[in-house]
């Protein structure tokens, strides 16, 4: 085809094309809308705020953002927030893929106005996470969600945030708060520690590392041995961590040892948690499994409905492949999922329901039989 029919098709292709790559950053670039979160208050006995972040009243949480996990995100903030006795002292820091390259997310510019709509009160700061720092020691996992490159950025904690933050609660996006998370804060650190967390000494821990660890000469029980207690199973979803000695035993870079030796040698099947087992496990100071309530996202597999574990609730953690903002949207919530649902600031499009009001949703102990959290 020639001439103005020709030339006239051409064009109309080159307009077509560029209108797509328009939307196509339009839609990398777009965020869910949430509603605006109630305000709290800082009760009684509460520390006078202060504008800094070297506060030392100042309780510091950690957490990962991004596009895919925000709607989490957003109901983790707004639980800590409502179940705190001094909302004003908690200060957020959230560590966002930089320049919201690749499938985990947003430009954090995007990301920091997103959160600031919905608490406008909010104490917290962004840091830029470059994928490259990490991406050269990641290997296959069974879930292609746990290769993301922000799920290694906790081992950078120590580097990113300010050096007078002292310690820091890393919480993943899919927790929720049913306690005051100042509880959690004051755990006792003792000198030898540099990173506290529910443990589970009755899970199988040789499973998280595969037959060739085991028989490795070099490695397996070996690694473990003179540690102040057997090695124990423990969930990275939650942890207290001494940032001062973190940084003084060059902990990232034990970490980082442990994923070189798995390129080498494939001692694990399962994402960024066993470096920290290998490093830490037998060190680890124990804190009362009601921090960490977890798993109620299944397994990394299927993502099945699980329970709560027995005993009472401080927080619960759907860590696994099912996510309750998921399954809810699905239609096939799990009983647990419409708990979450009580602290989802996320507004549907006009094509979805209408959604909850946050600031008439019950409190979590209200929200549930107390049979729920006493087994």
């Amino acid at each position: 085809m020639g001439g103005a029919a020709g030339e006239a098709l051409r064009v109309t292709a080159v307009a077509v094309l560029v209108f797509l790559a328009a939307v196509s950053v339009a839609a990398a670039g777009a965020l869910p809308r949430f509603a605006e979160a109630p305000e709290y208050r800082n009760g009684e006995g509460c520390p006078a705020a202060a504008d800094g972040v070297c506060d030392p009243g100042l309780v510091h949480i950690a957490m990962t953002l991004d596009a895919h996990y925000l709607r989490g995100s957003m109901a983790a903030v707004y639980s800590l927030l409502k179940h705190a006795s001094c909302p004003e002292s908690i200060f957020f820091h959230f560590l966002a893929a930089a320049g919201g390259g690749g499938a985990e997310g947003v430009e954090p510019e995007l990301l920091r106005r997103a959160v600031a709509a919905s608490f406008p009160s909010l104490r917290f700061e962004i840091y830029p996470f470059r994928a490259d720092a990490v991406a050269g020691l990641i290997s296959a996992s069974v879930r292609a969600a746990l290769e993301a490159p922000l799920n290694y950025a906790r081992n950078h904690l120590a580097d990113l945030l300010p050096r007078c933050v002292p310690r820091a609660i890393y919480l993943d996006s899919d927790v929720l708060a049913a306690d005051d998370v100042r509880r959690l804060w004051e755990t006792r650190l003792p000198a030898a520690a540099v990173v506290a967390a529910p443990e589970y000494c009755h899970a199988n821990f040789s499973r998280y590392f595969t037959p060739a660890f085991w028989s490795d000469p070099e490695l397996g029980a070996r690694v473990f041995a003179g540690r102040r207690r057997p090695p124990c199973y423990f969930n990275t979803g939650v942890m207290v961590i001494d940032l001062r000695r973190w940084r003084a035993g060059n902990y990232r870079h034990r970490i980082e040892r442990w994923m070189e030796i798995q390129k080498e040698k494939r001692i694990y099947e399962l994402g960024s948690l066993p470096p920290f087992l290998l490093v830490f496990a037998g060190e680890v100071e124990a804190v009362d499994h009601r921090w960490n309530q977890h798993g109620l996202g299944g397994d990394n597999i299927h993502g099945s409905c699980r329970p709560l574990h027995a005993g009472p609730v401080s927080l619960m953690h759907w860590s696994g492949k099912g996510k309750p903002w998921d399954r809810l949207d699905a239609g096939r919530p799990c009983p647990l999922d419409h708990t979450w649902k009580l602290y989802d600031l996320y507004i549907p499009g006009e094509d979805g329901g209408g959604a909850a009001s946050p600031a008439s949703g019950p409190a979590l102990s209200s929200a549930l039989p107390a049979s729920v959290f006493s087994w």
